[in-house]
């Protein structure tokens, strides 16, 4: 099993190349991070120093979005880093949430998303590939490669993963929804006519390690806030009680009451009080490192071939340390 640290691009942008740097020295495969331009800095930006300070890394939003950049402008800029340091970037994208709305803006249709899965993907190789009617190329790439993996909770957006990504990113860690969505985008690929074991599954979810239960739910409750965004879309769209979408995912929102996006992915959000324990535990992987293992060797009998720390909260470093030190050792010895 793969791992990869999720980061958010707060300044400096020197401690999140530092923190890639250590993730690296400790077995991390990946290095991600939020894609937000009001929130955050710039993490194509930033990328370019963890590329330059890292041996082996891949990095890549988690996620980016059609409608933020160009899509010419997302491709070269990935090209662009692949040139200059081998490929070594992956492109996590989805309809945008908090890219989008806390610009005004209202996330992008997935059929918009679906079209630019492709033009990206082409362009970022050096193939030919049509921007709003116009033919182009970058003919400067040679030997590009740029895997693009889809972030997706819904059953459009699943089939949709299914049918046109090279990976699924699932930004919740509970086996009982992982099984069910794994199954839906292998489904979508194999009536496309696609290898379903071809796709990445990447799960990715806080992980806190620490004996004081109570303490790590604290940090990482604002995990259920986020995903609550995405949920909220999908009941508006199928109703509260759809046979589409499970009520394992949904049920909990009911006490949602709006979202501040300055606190988004933050420990101590104010906006994720409704947050119950059981959908903290759930979703996030909490606990002595045992906890950890063992959750982790379940998503893995599941498919799940990456996991991804989200690692937003007051021991960033010492959950680096204790996955390096206890957690990967045991998942890939």
């Amino acid at each position: 099993m793969d791992f990869g640290l999720v980061l958010q691009t707060d300044p400096p942008a020197s401690a999140v190349v530092s923190l890639m740097q250590r993730a690296e020295h400790n077995g991390f495969r990946y290095g991600w991070t939020f894609d937000s331009a009001v929130l955050w800095q710039e993490p194509f930006v930033i990328y370019s120093q963890i590329l330059e300070h890292t041996q082996q890394m891949h990095v890549g939003p988690m996620v980016t979005n059609p409608g933020t950049r160009t899509w010419e402008v997302t491709a070269s800029t990935f090209a662009t880093l692949n040139d200059m340091f081998g490929n070594r970037t992956v492109c996590g994208i989805g309809r945008g949430d908090s890219a989008m709305r806390v610009a005004g803006r209202k996330p992008n249709t997935l059929a918009r998303l679906g079209e630019a899965m492709g033009v990206i993907r082409d362009l970022a190789e050096g193939r030919e590939a049509e921007v709003d009617g116009q033919p182009l190329r970058l003919p400067w790439v040679r030997d590009g490669k740029l895997p693009v993996w889809m972030a997706a909770y819904g059953p459009k957006a699943l089939a949709l993963t299914g049918q046109k990504a090279d990976g699924f990113i699932l930004q919740l860690a509970d086996p009982y929804l992982t099984a069910s969505m794994v199954s839906a985008v292998r489904t979508a690929a194999s009536d496309a006519g696609r290898d379903p074991a071809s796709l990445t599954i990447c799960v990715a979810a806080p992980a806190y390690v620490s004996d004081d239960l109570a303490h790590a739910r604290e940090q990482c409750r604002w995990f259920g806030g986020m995903v609550g965004n995405h949920v909220a879309d999908l009941v508006s769209r199928y109703g509260e009680h759809s046979d589409l979408v499970p009520e394992a995912l949904t049920s909990y929102i009911k006490a949602r009451e709006g979202y501040d996006y300055s606190h988004h992915g933050r420990a101590g959000n104010p906006s994720t009080d409704f947050v119950p324990d059981e959908i903290v535990d759930r979703f996030c992987l909490l606990g002595p490192a045992e906890a950890h293992i063992e959750k982790l060797k379940e998503l893995r009998a599941l498919g799940v071939d990456q996991f991804a720390v989200y690692n937003m909260h007051d021991a960033k470093e010492a959950t680096i340390d204790a996955y390096g030190s206890e957690i990967i050792p045991a998942l890939n010895g």
